[in-house]
């Protein structure tokens, strides 16, 4: 377990001084704590949907809860320092800080493990539809949500201002909203455009489209695919249309895939039960989202991986016959 975690019996030994009233199976309890992002986001469902499963095991005496966080980065940083075990984090997130780039220049994490991709991620721009936007290139001299510091929106959002070769004083306004303010902000005008990453269909994504004449728009031109083509953990991707208000047709566009991840802290047990709780009960999982539908769990566990697999996970995973 991470250095943050205990179990019921110690703390009730050390606050009564007397630790051998504890039963067995209480002393065995340990606790989890997952990193996901804002409540109207995907990654705060996976946190729960894992937590949900979790908690439902009946011999590993795990607990297990899933608060708000930051977003990637945050999980990353939250892992990283023991407040949190495990965490949901971009493709590009996870393979930045193994390596110690981006966002994590010269300070890789070679600690850091993966233990299964989840759901395809696009960058996801949404414009108000009397903002002149129709294309990457009218958002300069807009007002734009470039995201939280931390989210992986904002890593992914600064990835393409470096292709542009934009910066913030690109934009009249570089807002730094987080992803639950950011649709009240276009639908207040105060804002001409947002970005998200995230899976479809999305809480705010709706909300935008549903309060305010909004539209997706297009990220398919030469400094998208120059992206594409230098990172191996980018991939092309396609909003279906119809699936918001006023946005009929596919959207072309590029992103990531939510990862889970842990480090070599969380005990082989903790993870092996974690993933065991999920792919024993996958059917029951795909159902606690819209975008876990086409989850497979063989490209699930070794698709979009940078880091390293958990020893718990590539147990459970041989087990399985998934991996070798």
């Amino acid at each position: 377990m991470k250095r943050h975690a205990f179990s019921a019996a110690a703390f009730s030994g050390a606050l009564l001084g007397a630790a051998m009233i504890s039963t067995p199976a209480v002393a065995q309890e340990q606790f989890i704590t997952i990193g996901t992002g804002g409540q109207t986001g995907v990654y705060y469902v996976v946190g729960q949907s894992v937590c949900r499963l979790v908690n439902r095991l009946e011999d590993a005496d795990i607990k297990c809860n899933a608060p708000s966080t930051g977003g990637s980065v945050a999980n990353i940083n939250g892992i990283k320092s023991g407040e949190l075990d495990m965490g949901v984090v971009q493709s590009d997130v996870q393979y930045q800080a193994y390596n110690g780039t981006g966002n994590f220049e010269g300070d890789a994490y070679e600690e850091l493990r993966a233990v299964f991709r989840v759901h395809g991620e696009p960058l996801t721009l949404l414009a108000r539809a009397d903002a002149g936007i129709e294309t990457l290139d009218d958002l300069e001299g807009k007002r734009v949500n470039i995201g939280n510091p931390g989210s992986g929106q904002r890593n992914t959002m600064e990835v393409v201002m470096d292709a542009k070769g934009w910066t913030e004083d690109t934009f009249s306004l570089a807002s730094q909203l987080d992803r639950a303010e950011q649709a009240a902000a276009l639908a207040d005008n105060n804002i001409d455009a947002m970005v998200y990453v995230v899976g479809h269909p999305n809480g705010s994504i709706q909300e935008a489209t549903t309060t305010v004449d909004s539209r997706l728009i297009p990220l398919n031109d030469e400094a998208i695919d120059g992206i594409v083509e230098e990172y191996p953990y980018y991939s092309k991707s396609v909003i279906p249309g119809g699936l918001y208000k006023g946005n009929p047709d596919d959207v072309e566009t590029f992103g990531v895939a939510a990862t889970f991840v842990t480090d070599t802290d969380t005990s082989e047990e903790v993870v092996y039960q974690t993933v065991k709780a999920i792919f024993d009960n996958f059917d029951r999982f795909k159902r606690l989202h819209p975008a876990f539908e086409n989850l497979d769990p063989q490209e699930m566990v070794t698709a979009g991986l940078s880091a390293p697999l958990h020893e718990g996970a590539a147990r459970y995973y041989r087990e399985q016959g998934w991996i070798e």
